[in-house]
């Protein structure tokens, strides 16, 4: 989800429900050379917290450099990511390439803990692939060197983001009476029936979703409501979702620009309005608009044209393929 968990992202999330967010993962080496790139990610507003920072790396003095510098923006935490199962992250050494080292992994957390002032929090998978599911290790490791709660994705590197998560390797890891600190369960979180059913089975203290939010921030408040009254919120009405675009579109011509801000803001049209018939032809014009001006005409329009129409519940997101060049980022 780098380049979709950005400020303006994260901003309809809050607005709907999401308790806990991160920044897009940040490389480390790109912060400590001072990538404009990297640095802008450090950008968060006093609106989104708690909010937490994520770094990646694949060497000692670079994610600890790094942890230093996330330090001077003072988020509420910082979170490592050892899960991102991306190519061009794990050739690097990094992400879920970590997970074929423990030690190594060890070693990268131990120096971030020491190196910021900040409750350090890691993201990591079960393990590099079947023969190798290090996760109950990994964690009691992680624990010893003071990490202060632990987010896992029910996958193996080996599978990306394709088949079923598997919870049961969370489920002993939440168990084991040595764990001290929170454990977070992540994928397939997609509808509030599968949040409750996985959070009761699997004994979880939280719940990470990623995907299902990509043009459905809804799903948080939904999860909520659900968890606490058993009942379902009613789908977001065409109104709710044009609203949904024009404050995401509007957050991100504040933050990028009008030219970039617009130019990014197409990826999102799609998952907004998703299950709406023969939405195409009004897609197509969105992409193609280049001012806020033309793009709100649009966008009226398809309130007129779906007036009182609500598509059945659909999961959005990107494709696995899609997916598997994509790095990561996740909001709670």
């Amino acid at each position: 989800m780098e380049d979709v968990s950005d400020p303006p992202f994260r901003y309809v999330c809050k607005h709907n429900g999401a308790d806990l967010m991160y920044s897009e993962f940040i490389s480390s080496e790109g912060l400590i050379r001072d990538a404009m790139k990297s640095r802008m990610k450090l950008d968060f507003f006093e609106y989104e917290r708690p909010f937490g920072i994520q770094i990646f790396g694949g060497d000692e003095e670079a994610m600890a450099m790094s942890a230093r510098i996330v330090d001077t923006v003072q988020p509420d935490l910082v979170d490592i990511n050892f899960g991102c199962p991306v190519k061009k992250v794990v050739c690097k050494g990094a992400g879920a390439a970590v997970l074929k080292d423990v030690p190594a992994m060890t070693r990268l957390t131990a120096a971030v803990v020491k190196s910021t002032s900040l409750p350090v929090t890691v993201k990591t998978r079960l393990g590099w692939d079947d023969s190798s599911k290090n996760i109950e290790e990994v964690a009691l490791r992680l624990q010893d060197v003071g990490i202060k709660a632990l987010t896992i994705h029910g996958r193996t590197r080996a599978q990306l983001y394709k088949g079923e998560a598997d919870w049961t390797l969370i489920a002993r890891v939440k168990e084991n009476p040595r764990i001290r600190i929170p454990i977070f369960g992540n994928g397939d979180i997609d509808t509030p029936e599968k949040a409750q059913l996985y959070r009761d089975r699997y004994g979880v203290d939280g719940l990470m979703i990623g995907r299902a939010a990509i043009g459905y921030p809804w799903i948080f408040n939904e999860v909520k409501h659900f968890l606490q009254t058993g009942e379902h919120l009613p789908p977001p009405t065409i109104e709710q979702r044009t609203r949904a675009i024009r404050d995401h579109l509007l957050r991100s011509v504040e933050w990028k620009g009008p030219i970039v801000g617009i130019l990014e803001m197409r990826r999102h049209y799609t998952n907004y309005l998703k299950g709406f018939p023969h939405i195409k032809e009004f897609r197509n014009q969105l992409v193609l608009k280049k001012t806020v001006e033309e793009i709100d005409e649009i966008l009226q329009q398809v309130q007129q044209r779906y007036a009182g129409f609500t598509p059945e519940r659909t999961v959005v997101g990107f494709s696995s393929g899609q997916l598997e060049e994509a790095p990561c980022g996740h909001a709670y």
